[in-house]
């Protein structure tokens, strides 16, 4: 899935970032890109060796060792950490993008981490990689054409190896360290050091925070305000910090992948208050209530399903929630072009759909799910001209380019 989003992007640009969550893989799916050119080049910004070579040398990688006369690929790992690669990249970029292939992955977000510096507007493609989500370990995707005619559609031949995934992912997560060992214990190990030196490591020392107890309290209260808005003054409260302080380490979490958010749908029929946001966390093992980790891990597979679809060029998709003044909500919208296109809701059990869905469905005149967390076999529901699926998620989500 990753390669094929690399190639098409590559083909039209000669510099492609590729971001997202520390151990989703970034590292592995570039040297796995690397085995298709002859001539290659890995730098690393985290070995002190290879961090040298950009102070010694800007233009080292023309050293690089040729087998052939083709194009040669420069892969720059985790160069956001150099404070100035922005600059830098833009000057490699003006200079060489016509006889190289680069390569930038980072585990900030690339872009939109740093303000400062020339814009890199026009000289590169982006693209992210996430853990891993069912419809990449089921190798089950629909095209997004099959998918934007047919949201509804249930693959058939989806069996009982789907919903083990789904489990494992269930109380190991998608990281692939903790879920390829298949062990408790393996995760639990990984959870507990994961968050505290992302924290203390990276966004210490590139943001020069201080309060690092304060902020790895904050990550900490998170798993609890999982499903429901979410509270800046309820956690500064908490925390007795400023609201403003809250404020700004969520968006740093954000930019690090601890955590992604989604807005409210602010079309004609909704609440519109536009500052509002649900969160959820990439590591969500660590949400103790069962519906709110369910709720979690459906997130998860939308947010990666949306930002790939708008990488590849797909549209202008979003995902959001959905509240009116009656307070009535659903879990998830998802638009295009700034026009509704699906709504899905979860439920753990629940295989009537909630009338909240119903009445948003009415209103929006668009295709509806209801994800529920048991059951092998699914229901179609009319409501007025349009229908609402009621199926297992394991079912469901692998459908999703």
């Amino acid at each position: 899935m990753y390669v094929r989003i690399w190639e098409e992007l590559s083909a039209e640009k000669s510099m492609v970032f590729l971001s997202g969550p520390r151990q989703a893989g970034k590292t592995t799916l570039s040297k796995i890109i690397a085995r298709s050119f002859a001539n290659k080049l890995y730098l690393n910004w985290d070995i002190a060796e290879h961090r040298a070579l950009f102070f010694e040398n800007p233009s080292f990688f023309e050293g690089v060792e040729r087998k052939d006369d083709s194009v040669p690929l420069i892969i720059l790992d985790e160069i956001h950490k150099f404070r100035d690669w922005k600059n830098y990249l833009k000057g490699v970029y003006d200079r060489y993008h016509e006889d190289y292939k680069f390569l930038v992955t980072g585990s900030g977000r690339l872009d939109i981490y740093q303000k400062g510096g020339d814009s890199l507007a026009g000289r590169y493609y982006i693209f992210h990689i996430f853990p891993f989500t069912l419809s990449e370990l089921g190798k089950t995707r629909s095209s997004i054409k099959v998918f934007l005619n047919k949201p509804l559609e249930i693959n058939k031949d989806i069996g009982r190896n789907i919903k083990e995934k789904w489990d494992v992912a269930t109380n190991l997560s998608g990281f692939p360290e903790p879920y390829l060992s298949g062990k408790d214990t393996t995760y639990r190990r990984w959870s507990n050091t994961y968050s505290h030196q992302l924290i203390r490591e990276d966004i210490r020392d590139m943001l020069d925070i201080k309060s690092v107890t304060d902020i790895e309290t904050l990550y900490l209260l998170l798993p609890s305000r999982v499903g429901s808005p979410l509270s800046i003054p309820s956690l500064a409260n908490d925390i007795k910090v400023s609201y403003n302080s809250v404020r700004n380490w969520l968006s740093v979490f954000e930019r690090f992948f601890l955590i992604f958010s989604i807005p409210t749908w602010t079309g004609k029929i909704s609440r519109a208050i536009q500052k509002e946001r649900k969160v959820y966390l990439w590591d969500y093992p660590k949400i103790k209530d069962v519906a709110a980790r369910f709720e979690n891990m459906v997130a998860a597979e939308l947010f990666r399903a949306v930002t790939l679809w708008n990488d590849s060029g797909y549209g202008d998709f979003s995902l959001h929630f959905i509240k009116n003044k009656e307070k009535q909500e659903v879990d998830f919208l998802i638009a295009n072009n700034r026009e509704p296109f699906l709504l899905v809701e979860t439920k753990l059990t629940d295989t009537q759909p909630s009338k909240p869905l119903l009445t948003f469905q009415r209103a929006l005149n668009i295709p509806a799910v209801q994800l529920i967390n048991k059951g092998d076999g699914y229901r179609l529901i009319s409501n007025d001209k349009n229908k609402i699926l009621i199926a297992p998620a394991y079912k469901w989500l692998p459908h999703l380019p």
